[in-house]
């Protein structure tokens, strides 16, 4: 299976998006449930507190007690979502439960909660699965119950909290190889990309991050490109005040690898975009512009052409020649120069053999 590096070489260089000096922080992991307020319907409100499950010291009987709502056939829907919320409190507020709670087996009923058509039980499912995720000894047990599926269709029909926490949860059981391909053939990838492009911001920082992850893979890249994500991406890389260029542009470089990606930068307006952020970006922004562009660029006059008429050229020379500028930074610009002279080196020697007949 691969991994997050792609490596290209272009003059004696070999390049790969590992030498961005990749830090962790472009990506806020999806973390556990970050809402603090739980909505109460009117029924709810008629219904007793069952547990107090972030007082409890000692949860083994609260754990039992809790899945037997979940499961029972005389709980009623109040019941089930109550349960839910207990344990999506208790795995939140308590990360050594995680593990005790899906060994005790909360697991099944909860993913089964996801395909509720009550859309609050749904979330609390959800997010009570997207807790017990983080513990990496549970998403073999997440996996083998058949929550995949569950999960992409909550990403597709939830509210927006539960499509946010839907992708967290996608995003935590990415993090095993083996599952990537399944979650790409699930359908996820496309409803992750509708999620960047149309989601709020926790959405798009959630569905950027899951992306990342997921497109480690070179069948999953194919589908986030013919899935559109190069529109969404080029969006936030050109909205400064976005703080999606760092995240956008990770994922970017990532793409870069399959030849499908090329055109799709192009014909979504990436080439501007790119130079005007090696002119006016950080310093950890202007070398993923300058990595996306050389692989652009690396085998295609057309786009070489393209990107020098954009006026790449300076910022590239101020970029190789700038102090605070990583080592890696300046060998991509100057190779990226290089690439970009060819085109103008090739006329020049064609117009001379021409004169010379």
């Amino acid at each position: 299976m691969e991994n997050h590096k792609s490596f290209f070489t272009y003059i004696d260089h070999k390049f790969s998006d590992s030498s961005l000096n990749f830090d962790s922080s472009a990506f806020s992991d999806c973390n556990s449930d970050r809402s603090c307020d739980f909505p109460t319907t009117s029924s709810e409100s008629r219904q007793p507190k069952l547990f107090l499950s972030c007082a409890v010291d000692n949860s083994d009987d609260l754990i039992r007690c809790l899945i037997t709502h979940l499961e029972s056939s005389s709980s009623s829907i109040e019941e089930q979502k109550q349960a839910a919320m207990e344990i999506r409190l208790l795995s939140k507020n308590k990360p050594e439960e995680r593990n005790k709670i899906a060994k005790a087996g909360a697991i099944k009923p909860l993913v089964s909660l996801i395909s509720s058509s009550d859309l609050q039980l749904q979330e609390y499912g959800v997010t009570a699965v997207l807790n017990l995720s983080i513990c990496d000894e549970n998403k073999e047990m997440i996996i083998s119950s058949g929550a995949i599926k569950p999960l992409v269709n909550a990403l597709r029909l939830g509210t927006p909290t539960t499509k946010e926490n839907a992708a967290c949860a996608l995003l935590r059981l990415s993090q095993l190889e083996d599952n990537k391909i399944a979650i790409g053939r699930s359908g996820a990838i496309p409803l992750l990309v509708n999620l960047l492009e149309n989601g709020g911001f926790r959405a798009k920082k959630d569905a950027s991050t899951a992306l990342y992850s997921l497109c480690s893979t070179n069948e999953n890249k194919i589908r986030a490109v013919e899935s559109g994500i190069m529109k969404p991406l080029v969006e936030l890389m050109a909205d400064f005040e976005s703080e999606m260029v760092d995240k956008s542009a990770f994922v970017m470089n990532l793409l870069m690898s399959v030849p499908e990606s090329k055109p799709a930068v192009v014909e979504e307006g990436g080439v501007p975009v790119l130079v005007e952020i090696v002119e006016a970006g950080t310093q950890r922004q202007k070398e993923m512009s300058v990595s996306i562009l050389l692989q652009l660029c690396e085998e295609s006059v057309v786009y070489r052409t393209m990107v020098a008429r954009e006026g790449a050229v300076p910022p590239l020379v101020a970029l190789s020649q700038s102090s605070s500028a990583s080592r890696g930074a300046k060998v991509k610009a100057e190779a990226l120069i290089a690439l970009l002279r060819q085109p103008r080196q090739q006329q020049q020697h064609f117009e001379s053999t021409d004169n010379e007949r």
